[in-house]
């Protein structure tokens, strides 16, 4: 599995670290909400609410460098419009790597 980065950020922030730190504080800030709302859905069987929830996960993972994440997000999305579950476990595994790659940063 891929690994998340901040290669993304740096490139935006270029030498603005305060603008690169607010960036940080909010992927930091949002994360677990976003997470928190989609297992939320997802115990609800509300599918519908869920893949919305996973499209908006899509922009941090993709902020957070994880290129062959996105696809795996955005297969599980529409899977979950097609009342499927394939690719939850994948899915999880992946916010599971960004929560504690984002939890050790300062």
């Amino acid at each position: 599995m891929e690994q998340p980065n901040l290669n993304y950020i740096d490139q935006l922030a270029g030498d603005d670290a305060p603008f690169r730190q607010k960036l940080i504080d909010t992927i930091k800030s949002e994360l677990p909400t976003e997470i928190d709302t989609y297992k939320s859905y997802l115990s609800a069987d509300n599918y519908n609410a869920t893949a919305g929830s996973v499209h908006k996960l899509k922009h941090k993972i993709s902020v957070m460098g994880m290129e062959k994440s996105y696809y795996i997000a955005e297969e599980f999305e529409k899977n979950l419009k097609n009342n499927s579950l394939d690719l939850q476990a994948d899915f999880e595994a992946i916010l599971a790597s960004m929560q504690n790659y984002i939890d050790g940063i300062q």
